[in-house]
């Protein structure tokens, strides 16, 4: 992997591509790479080792890195490539390793996508109905369902009068802008109450707490303000689980340079740049979530996209084995999966009861990687968007008692207004 890195690092560096200040940094190196390859001739005794390479380049210490523009091409020593880097955009190795493939287009058992953002409608519920069907999704879980009961208990009405009563659901939302303004707690309760009353199977809260979301006089609102403590007490008492995203993968709070691994999703997407002046940080909005979660011992949390813990198995096991009340779901956090498959497997072993199906984006042709990753043993294949992950990915082999937890058995557990029957004995 750091080889990957160091070719997209001067890649980047030769084409001068500019994000967040880093087009001086990109022109240095561009220089670096040009001067090296002006003393082809010059340094050729001290760089021809065996099998071959250019003269020149520069010498390093112990733990120094190399030049911008270079690569180490022998211990302590750096060399500009003779010929123009590919940007990060342009360079697409073909993969010449020969490994066994296999595909995996529908799921080994039912499952239930919990975390998603469509919901049917006249003009797309029969294809839904024959996309969930090739894949194996039994239940796709609309979040979106708003914050009015009455723009609930539409999309419920719809579902219930379809052909189709037992394959889709709807969560809640609440708005917490303003939550010390008078009546606003006793407003989110009933209206959390109608939505509920009116089908809803649980309240999903999107990153805005604790990145957007304020109060009256301005100040960010904390995940774990003692303001929002009437809307968590009456998940506990109406039996509903809380879906909660809080903050963002954590390379989008560290900033903008050729370490990044995100570098090229923060280019492109400016409003997920939580490093700029004057946002908190990923460990605060972390702590106050899971101070959040301790607070309320008797509501059930689902943490989204893993928690993002995704890349730090150590502490998602902390969290659940501090707290009997959360659990975790899969969204957007595959690519972290299948670069660590053994560490993994033996953490989805290990917490198989607290882990459950989701995708987020609603794309077909993407479900299938996680399928892959989750079923098979394969090795060294590309993961779907390569903005998110330019690393390749390696399947689990989850085993199959596993996989149903995973599918479906925890869902049906943690949300009780998932339809019981249906599934697989």
């Amino acid at each position: 992997m750091v080889r990957h890195v160091s070719r997209f690092i001067v890649g980047i560096a030769v084409l001068g591509l500019t994000a967040g200040g880093v087009f001086e940094a990109a022109q240095q190196a561009q220089g670096a790479g040009q001067g090296q390859g002006q003393g082809q001739g010059a340094g050729r005794g001290a760089g021809q080792g065996r099998g071959g390479g250019r003269g020149g380049g520069v010498q390093i210490q112990p733990g120094e890195e190399c030049p911008p523009g270079m690569t180490m091409t022998r211990p302590q020593r750096c060399q500009a490539p003779e010929f123009p880097a590919p940007s990060i955009l342009d360079y697409r190795p073909r993969n010449t390793l020969v490994s066994e493939e296999h595909l995996v287009p529908k799921a080994k058992y039912p499952f239930v996508d919990i975390h998603s953002h469509t919901g049917p409608n006249d003009n797309n519920i029969e294809q839904l109905i024959r996309e969930m069907d090739a894949m194996n999704l039994r239940v796709l879980v609309n979040l979106s369902g708003g914050s009015d009961p009455a723009q609930v208990k539409q999309r419920v009405d719809y579902i219930r009068a379809s052909k189709y009563p037992d394959r889709f659901r709807v969560f809640a939302n609440v708005n917490w802008n303003n939550p010390d303004a008078p009546g606003w707690a006793e407003k989110a309760v009933a209206d959390l109450e109608g939505a509920v009353k009116n089908g809803a199977i649980g309240l999903k809260i999107a990153k805005g707490l604790g990145l957007q979301n304020r109060k009256t006089d301005g100040s960010r609102l904390k995940v774990d303000d003692p303001l929002l403590k009437p809307v968590w007490d009456a998940c506990a008492r109406l039996g509903i689980p809380v879906i909660i995203h809080t903050a963002e993968p954590q390379e989008f709070f560290s900033p903008l340079d050729y370490k990044n691994e995100r570098w090229l999703e923060l280019a492109l997407f400016e409003d997920r740049r939580n490093f700029m002046p004057g946002r908190p940080t990923f460990a605060e909005l972390q702590t106050e979530r899971d101070n959040m979660f301790a607070a309320n011992p008797k509501t059930k949390y689902i943490g989204a996209h893993f928690a993002w813990y995704g890349n730090d198995l150590k502490k998602a096991g902390e969290l659940l084995d501090r707290l009997p009340n959360v659990v975790l779901e899969v969204g957007a956090v595959l690519y972290d999966f299948g670069r660590q498959p053994r560490a993994s497997r033996e953490f989805f072993t290990k917490y198989q009861d607290r882990i459950l199906m989701g995708k987020d984006s609603y794309a077909p042709n993407e479900f299938p990687y996680y399928f892959r990753v989750f079923e098979t043993n394969d090795e060294y294949f590309d993961y779907y968007r390569d903005y998110h992950a330019f690393w390749k990915l390696y399947g689990m082999g989850l085993s199959d008692v596993v996989l149903r937890k995973l599918y479906y058995q925890n869902a049906l557990r943690v949300v009780p207004g998932l339809p019981k029957t249906g599934w697989p004995q």
